[in-house]
Order: C-alpha cells, then sequence, then structure tokens
C-alpha cells in the first residue's frame, strides 16, 4: 500500500471556528503546485479531514488531477485525532494507492508512528507538504518514507 499524507494550504487565521478556516490564495496555489508531484499516481481514493481548508485543499488537487471519484470525507483526520486510529483505519481499507488530506499535529505524528514506530520523530510539514509512504502492512514502524516535499521544494 502506498498513502500518501499532505498538510492542507495556507488557511485564513481565524473564522467563526477552527474548523471553518478556509484556504487563502497562496494555500490554493501550493495545493496547485503540489498535485504536481501525484499526476502520475495511480490514486485509488482521496480522503479528507471534515474541516473546510483539508476539504479544499482535496478538493483543488482532485480537481488538478480530473480525479473522477471525488473527494471523501474521513471524521478521523482531524487535527487531534490518533495517529494510531488512523493506522487503524487504514488497515481496514481495500485501496493500494490513497491520498490523505489532514492537519498538524496529526500529520506529523501519523508520519513518525507509521514509520519509526512512534510518534516522537520530527518530520518537518509545513503548508501544503506532501508525503509519501509505502508498507506491505499498516501498522506502527513498518511504513518506508519514499518521499517528503514541501512547496519551496519545488520553487528552488
Amino acid at each position: 500500500m502506498r498513502v500518501w499524507v499532505m498538510r492542507h494550504g495556507q488557511a485564513a487565521a481565524q473564522a467563526a471556528s477552527d474548523a471553518e478556516r478556509p484556504l487563502i490564495d497562496a494555500g490554493q496555489q501550493e495545493a496547485k503546485l503540489m498535485a504536481e508531484l501525484l499526476h502520475q499516481q495511480p490514486l485509488d481514493a482521496i480522503l479528507a479531514s471534515p474541516y473546510l481548508r483539508a476539504q479544499q485543499t482535496a478538493a483543488r488537487v482532485s480537481a488538478e488531477l480530473g480525479f473522477a471519484r471525488g473527494v471523501s470525507t474521513a471524521p478521523w483526520l482531524t487535527p487531534d485525532d490518533d495517529p494510531a486510529e488512523v493506522l487503524r483505519y487504514l488497515s481496514e481499507r481495500q485501496e493500494q494507492n490513497m491520498l490523505l488530506v489532514s492537519h498538524q499535529p496529526l500529520v506529523s505524528q501519523l508520519l513518525s508512528l507509521f514509520c519509526e514506530g512512534h510518534r516522537r520523530a520530527h518530520l518537518p510539514m509545513p503548508t501544503a507538504a506532501l508525503a509519501c509512504v509505502e508498507a506491505d502492512f499498516v501498522a506502527a514502524g513498518l511504513g518506508q518514507l519514499l518521499l517528503l516535499k514541501t512547496p519551496a521544494d519545488l520553487h528552488s
């Protein structure tokens, strides 16, 4: 299984609630830029947090890829969800190549747990950062980090 993990693009600093913070123009552009890394990937699914900024990021990536299946909402991808629970949900999925769009601190903790077997590894995941993990079985410590890119990496 190949799991792509993306943090949402830059969002407005304030809204009626954290869940309602929308992407700003720069965040839309970040999502478009990072979608380029996914063009040759045979994605089976795109799953996003229910928070607006993650939904908008996933929608932009989906549109850039021409992904006909659309974006599914995963209520277990919010900022403070437990990365062990995310791994459990992933282990029950049939897809072999999927994109998850979520938030800090979940994205860093998920990558750390999946690849290192603990949540303490510091993996930089600024807005719109994209990582790819491959594993024969989804479980803590069994993932291999294949890629970790940020929008700044693509501009340099």
